[in-house]
This record gives C-alpha cells, sequence and structure tokens, in this order.
C-alpha cells in the first residue's frame, strides 16, 4: 500500500485517532510519519504525536503555566516533563505533582485506589476449628506473657465455640 500522503513510497506505519466518536485512519511511509509527528496531519483535527500522552491530562499539550512549574528535588522532573514522556521520573514525582496526577489516573482507571481481586481463600470465613486453633494460640501466647486476664477472656471464648456443636 502506497504513503496516503506522499503516495510515492511504501507504507510501513499505521495512524488511529478516534476524537468525539469519529475515527480517522492514515498509513504512512516512514519519512511521512517523520513528519506528521510534528505537524497537523488530520486537517484540522488537532493531532500531533505528543498529544498521545497530553491527552491522558487535564490541560492543553503545551501549557505555559507547565514549564515555569515546579521541579523535582530527587530527579530534576517537571510536570511537563511527566506528561511529554507519560512517566513519572522517580516516585518522589507522584508524591510532589499528586494533585495533577490523580485525575488522570482516575480517568484512565476509575479510580485512584487499587481494588484488586481478593483470593477466594481470604474470602471465607475461617471455620469454628480454625476459630480454635487461632484462639488457642493466641491463649498460649498469653499464658507465657503472663497476662492472666487476657488469657482467662481467650478460654472464655474457646468454651463458648466448642457448645457450640
Amino acid at each position: 500500500m502506497l504513503c496516503q500522503n506522499c503516495n510515492k513510497n511504501e507504507a510501513t506505519t499505521h495512524v488511529r485517532q478516534t476524537i468525539n466518536g469519529e475515527t480517522r485512519e492514515a498509513y504512512l511511509c516512514p519519512e511521512c510519519a517523520r513528519q506528521a509527528m510534528g505537524q497537523d496531519f488530520f486537517d484540522g483535527g488537532g493531532w500531533e504525536f505528543p498529544d498521545l500522552f497530553h491527552s491522558l491530562f487535564s490541560f492543553p499539550a503545551h501549557p505555559a503555566h507547565a514549564l515555569k512549574g515546579e521541579r523535582c528535588p530527587v530527579c530534576g522532573s517537571s510536570f511537563e516533563d511527566i506528561v511529554r514522556s507519560g512517566l513519572a521520573g522517580c516516585a518522589q514525582c507522584y508524591e510532589l505533582f499528586y494533585d495533577r496526577i490523580l485525575p488522570s489516573v482516575e480517568r484512565v482507571h476509575g479510580r485512584a485506589s487499587h481494588v484488586g481481586r481478593i483470593p477466594e481463600q481470604a474470602r471465607r470465613e475461617p471455620t469454628r476449628e480454625q476459630k480454635i486453633s487461632s484462639l488457642e494460640e493466641q491463649l498460649a501466647d498469653a499464658v507465657r506473657e503472663q497476662e492472666f486476664e487476657q488469657a482467662a477472656k481467650l478460654r472464655d471464648e474457646i468454651k463458648a465455640l466448642r457448645e457450640q456443636a
């Protein structure tokens, strides 16, 4: 397939852009792909390669305030550097730029905290025998530490669980 830009060279790069539900595609040769990274290829679509990461953040691609902003004291990255590369420079960057990174994380992932799967074994309630075994271990520790009031409470809990059978 020929490059859709110059119609001369073989296309080796496929570019796809979706804006407001409208998808545009182009097949480009290496030379036209390099040129398209810094110019508007889609006739007013506003697409630039660096905007791939910028679109995840809540401000335009090259805001003046980000260029003048603070830098991480550990790695020297600015928030603009993070937006441009899509990567934080170090762990301190997440703390320093937290308020600016958080909306993007929530937009991409739906939330800002991990709520992954809980292993099946961890979801189940412990059996009566498991509870008794755990309490017996705690009882032995309490006796060893001479915490007799705690030991008496544990003894009573164990007795109550055994009587439930």
